[in-house]
């Protein structure tokens, strides 16, 4: 394979954020006080999205989530939280998008945490996924993170590191695209042949007119 595809996942190929969505659906299956925790989610996804929150405490915010449940009441939550609240939220342009890249490498390259994001990357037919990895302790989550969250400057590190693994490096091929809605993936959109902006953020929005990159509407 001489093309590779990187793409984003939230508001990238889904309409919202799957984190925030876990959020709603544990709150609607009575998992969870919504009021108490509202306010304190809306700060942290208002940070994230503006890039100034810190990486170590929006990637564990989230993963608070999982501590209190065992495993098996998870992944019942899991399958219906991706059935009812995630496949809806997959717009025909993103999976049109995907499949123009089957030809290649097609990598999914998310902030949020490998238990949420696995099944999404099967639904959309995504065999390779880079997550953030979350911390497990006899079966259980601990709400911390297992080594560098892909998030940011992690994210690029842990592409890199993927593509490593594999005995390869972006400069193999001879054209890599990053898709990705946040001003938080700038190093990574930098690393490769063809960034694009898919429905940005101003920052992003910003940035990508200054640099010429190409901006794309999927979701809005």
């Amino acid at each position: 394979m001489t093309r590779l595809a990187l793409f984003d996942l939230d508001n990238t190929l889904l309409t919202g954020d799957s984190d925030d969505e876990w959020f709603n659906f544990l709150a609607a299956e009575g998992a969870l006080d919504r009021q108490a925790g509202e306010a304190a989610k809306a700060d942290i996804v208002r940070r994230y999205r503006e890039g100034s929150v810190g990486t170590l405490e929006f990637c564990e915010y989230f993963l608070q989530l999982y501590v209190p449940h065992e495993m098996p009441v998870l992944l019942a939550w899991r399958e219906k939280y991706v059935r009812e609240w995630i496949v809806p939220r997959i717009p025909d342009s993103a999976r049109r998008l995907l499949d123009s890249h089957r030809d290649g490498l097609v990598v999914i390259a998310t902030a949020t945490n490998r238990f949420i994001t696995e099944p999404i990357a099967q639904a959309l037919g995504v065999e390779h996924l880079i997550a953030t990895e979350p911390e497990m302790r006899n079966g259980r989550f601990t709400g911390k993170v297992a080594g560098t969250p892909s998030f940011r400057e992690g994210k690029a590190t842990r592409t890199l590191e993927w593509l490593a693994a594999r005995g390869q490096s972006l400069g193999d091929f001879s054209e890599s695209w990053f898709y990705s809605d946040s001003i938080n993936d700038r190093p990574l959109l930098e690393r490769v042949t063809h960034p694009v902006a898919v429905d940005p953020d101003a920052k992003l929005s910003s940035l990508a007119k200054e640099l010429g990159w190409r901006v794309l509407t999927l979701i809005r």
